[in-house]
């Protein structure tokens, strides 16, 4: 019978079909013990039989199922014809018809520099030396944990462009991660380049996988870890510690200077707009003197007493305004008064 062999049927649907068949084998001497005397069962009932039997290999054979998270890639006789979404699907048996189910829907994970743990703890994760130690631009040495995060974006060049996939994944991660951080120093690795650094390896290993014509998606580059090597990172870390003094340092000295700089500038300007207001008062008073003298002395030509005298008791005025001892002369035309507290009075020098 041709169910009695193992090679039967094609590669893709080869599973379902030897199950059948060993079934078929292991329960086919008990059917026919069921007919009278054991020489066989009856003819319709076995006509029933084969009956199913064929309509089951029929639709195991024609059939196949793409399940949530898979994408049916069809070939007929090695070409790709379509892709099929998930559900029940027809298809002609092998070697017609050759069936891929990649996994379109699931995240896939790379691990560079470490193995995590069967628990999925980071922090039980085993490190890989040879993959973690990576050279700087400046020449130190840091040790880098990265996680990748991708998924197949076009089955068919998943499928068919690339031999290894997951592997191809992790050496272009890897080439990536050393090429990013050889161009560059250590210091800002340690500090605050942690999402540029992600940034660049992403972009950098999604050019190259399309270069490839992978059809793989780079969804997340995520760095675990960037440290010293453990022999030296105590005296790292002292650096670090000295650098970050260095700049508070810095920011105090400037933030004195951003005081007193202002400060210094506004004063200095005071100065110079007082000694600019001094010099035009003063050129304005000496223009005033100087103008007034010119008037008196044009009035002194025309009456030469009359100004003489108003000089001097505008000059008697000014001097003996501010005394305590007022004097009154009775034979001045205008004579002078003192009321104040301490005023004291004398007439005809008496």
């Amino acid at each position: 019978m041709p169910w009695d062999s193992d090679n039967a049927g094609d590669r893709n649907g080869a599973q379902p079909l030897r199950g059948l068949r060993r079934l078929f084998r292991l329960n086919w001497y008990k059917y026919k013990q069921m007919g009278p005397s054991g020489s066989g069962m009856p003819r319709p009932l076995a006509l029933l039989l084969a009956a199913t039997l064929a309509a089951v290999v029929v639709f195991f054979a024609f059939t196949f199922r793409v399940n949530p998270d898979e994408l049916g890639v069809v070939m007929r006789f090695g070409q790709v014809t379509r892709q099929e979404p998930p559900g029940l699907h027809f298809r002609m048996p092998y070697p017609i018809d050759e069936l891929r189910l990649p996994k379109v829907t699931r995240q896939n994970i790379i691990e560079i520099g470490m193995r995590s743990a069967a628990n999925g703890v980071a922090a039980s994760a085993t490190s890989v030396r040879e993959e973690s130690l990576m050279l700087t631009g400046d020449e130190n040495i840091v040790d880098i944990n990265v996680v990748v995060y991708w998924r197949i974006q076009n089955a068919q060049k998943y499928l068919f462009n690339i031999k290894n996939p997951e592997m191809t994944v992790k050496e272009v991660a890897e080439s990536a991660m050393r090429e990013v951080v050889g161009q560059s120093n250590i210091a800002p690795l340690l500090t605050g380049a942690r999402g540029k650094t992600e940034q660049a390896v992403q972009k950098l290993m999604q050019g190259v996988l399309d270069h490839y014509g992978a059809g793989i998606r780079v969804d997340q580059v995520q760095l675990q870890k960037i440290d010293p090597p453990t022999q030296v990172i105590d005296a790292f870390r002292d650096v670090q510690a000295a650098a970050a003094d260095k700049q508070k340092l810095q920011n105090d000295a400037l933030t004195y200077a951003s005081r007193v700089v202002p400060e210094a500038r506004g004063d200095a300007e005071r100065i110079l707009q007082g000694a600019k207001g001094y010099r035009l008062q003063s050129v304005a008073e000496a223009t005033g003197q100087s103008a007034r003298f010119l008037k008196v002395q044009e009035v002194y030509k025309t009456a030469p007493d009359v100004t003489r005298l108003r000089l001097y008791l505008e000059t008697m005025e000014r001097v003996l305004g501010s005394a305590d001892i007022v004097i009154i002369d009775t034979k001045s035309v205008v004579p002078f008064l003192s009321l104040g507290p301490h005023a004291k009075l004398k007439q005809g020098g008496k």
